[in-house]
């Protein structure tokens, strides 16, 4: 004869709350190390940018081997805007500072020593990535209209302007270099260029572009102050 349901009857035994409490454990376990697993494995497709002025990374990240290679893009942040700057105005008052002239000059030192013989420059046409541009190389630089079309679009012009066995230098916009970031998966937080920074991505032989790493503009004398010495 069955039991009816009481409170009584459905208490469980001793043993059966142990394993009950034992099977929870286990789910609750598989269930942390199921998040941990996801977890890894969509931070293994995110892209951390290294700073190439430390540790020798201008080396350990390719960028020299690279370059050497014409297998490089460079994208550079116009210097300074002397319309959000209380800074004394290069001239136009759409263009750079003083400072960000300077800067910029500093940044051209840095390629120099890389070596332009086989790179292809070409900036914005916004004053300020002309002048950023004219101060890099000192000379007039040839501006196309894309440089500054800072949509989806952007990665997919800059690999097709990139020649085969020639690096390519970019002066252009925050905004162009983030979403060239995005489409490489760099989380949010890590997407942003200060003034004059350089950001260098390799292309390789299948037209496919890596990150190897970020320049801040103040950093180039550190870097060439340790080659000198």
């Amino acid at each position: 004869m069955l039991l009816p349901n009481t409170a009584e009857n459905l208490v469980l035994s001793p043993s059966k709350r142990r394993r009950l409490s034992t099977l929870k454990t286990l789910c609750i376990g598989l269930s942390v190390m199921l998040a941990l697993a996801t977890l890894s494995a969509w931070a293994s497709t995110r892209t951390h940018i290294v700073d190439l002025s430390r540790d020798n990374r201008m080396y350990s990240s390719g960028v020299y081997r690279e370059w050497s290679k014409g297998k490089v893009i460079v994208l550079i942040r116009h210097a300074e805007r002397c319309d959000r700057s209380s800074s004394t105005c290069l001239s136009d008052p759409s263009g750079i500072t003083v400072a960000g002239s300077q800067v910029a000059t500093d940044v051209g030192d840095g390629l120099q020593h890389l070596g332009l013989g086989d790179a292809d420059v070409l900036s914005s046409p916004q004053v300020r990535t002309r002048q950023t541009a004219h101060y890099i190389f000192g000379k007039a630089i040839k501006s196309e209209e894309w440089v500054q079309q800072c949509d989806e679009g952007f990665a997919e012009s800059a690999l097709a302007h990139k020649a085969t066995d020639h690096n390519l230098v970019l002066v252009t916009h925050s905004g162009c270099i983030e979403h060239l970031e995005r489409q490489l998966n760099v989380p949010g937080g890590q997407r942003s260029s200060d003034y004059a920074s350089a950001l260098f991505v390799s292309v390789a032989a299948d037209g496919k572009p890596r990150i190897l790493g970020k320049m801040n503009a103040d950093q180039w004398q550190r870097l060439l102050d340790s080659t000198n010495s």
